[in-house]
């Protein structure tokens, strides 16, 4: 029978364990976020002590804004083709690294550093590769596709910006794979072997459906991890040339700092929020049906 003392205890094991890490997470995360919000509609810039409401017009300014549309499109664009090579590239390494090869311990510590290096670090460390490296290489091999800088080509730029996202992420997403690859259940393959199952019959007929919640993982981070994307872009090109290469993090950035829109800026990525957030539950969501059980 439930009684006080029972309702007590449990309160007393949630103070102890949760109470401090959800006021924790609301003092970061909740708090902020609410004062973004209401930042939104007023006309704050940032600075000084006067502030008005000013209702929806930020959201109709962010709306009307074209370059707003641009980066979004951009940014669309940009998560299109990095999730997708993102998770085919992880996949394919962590099948290599989780096959009898030798040094495969030493093959996922190498794919898996470059997740280890800051965002902004390694943005500048492939702005000299791009800028310097492979012109160098290009006019000695007299290939005139790298004899210039890519970072100069609007079209060039936004693959600069994919390849180092994709070299950065692909190390984590291997991870997950492998750890959905080891997790698999041995007596279904083995069964598989006897029945005559050959390797790429088992990777389609079982081991893809079998990895569904691995993909549910990975394509829910590389989902977040590209339309959130900040650091490289603003270290790589910082939206150049001529805004070419301006991602919508990067946009609203610039738009809430550095033009001192506030408002406006805290509006769109409100907006950002909210897309990203539709996509993400439909996501899960839509992976969650796909799941089978072994």
């Amino acid at each position: 029978m439930y009684n006080d003392n029972t309702f007590l205890a449990k309160l007393k094991s949630f103070s102890i364990f949760a109470m401090i890490p959800l006021l924790v997470f609301f003092a970061v995360v909740g708090i902020p976020f609410i004062f973004g919000l209401m930042m939104t509609f007023t006309d704050w810039t940032g600075f000084g002590q006067t502030i008005n409401f000013t209702g929806l017009e930020n959201y109709r300014v962010a709306f009307s804004d074209p370059d707003f549309w641009n980066s979004l499109k951009l940014t669309f664009k940009y998560v299109v083709y990095s999730v997708i090579i993102t998770n085919v590239l992880a996949f394919t390494l962590a099948l290599i690294v989780t096959s009898k090869i030798k040094a495969k311990n030493f093959f996922r510590a190498g794919f898996f550093t470059p997740n280890l290096i800051g965002g902004v670090i390694l943005g500048f460390i492939w702005q000299f590769v791009f800028s310097r490296i492979l012109i160098h290489a290009g006019e000695f091999m007299q290939i005139p596709f790298l004899s210039e800088s890519w970072l100069v080509d609007p079209n060039k730029a936004f693959w600069a910006l994919v390849i180092v996202g994709v070299w950065k992420n692909s190390g984590y997403m291997m991870l997950i794979y492998i750890a959905g690859l080891m997790g698999l259940p041995k007596s279904v393959m083995e069964a598989a072997s006897i029945d005559g199952a050959g390797g790429l019959q088992k990777l389609l007929k079982i081991k893809l459906p079998l990895m569904i919640p691995s993909f549910t993982i990975s394509l829910f981070l590389t989902l977040q991890r590209s339309f959130m994307v900040f650091d490289i872009n603003i270290s790589l090109t910082n939206g150049g040339p001529f805004k070419m290469t301006e991602l919508i993090t990067l946009h609203i950035y610039n738009d809430a700092f550095l033009s001192q829109n506030f408002g406006s800026g805290q509006a769109k990525a409100f907006i950002l929020f909210v897309i990203v957030a539709v996509i993400a539950v439909s996501q899960v969501s839509i992976m969650k049906k796909m799941e089978v059980e072994a």
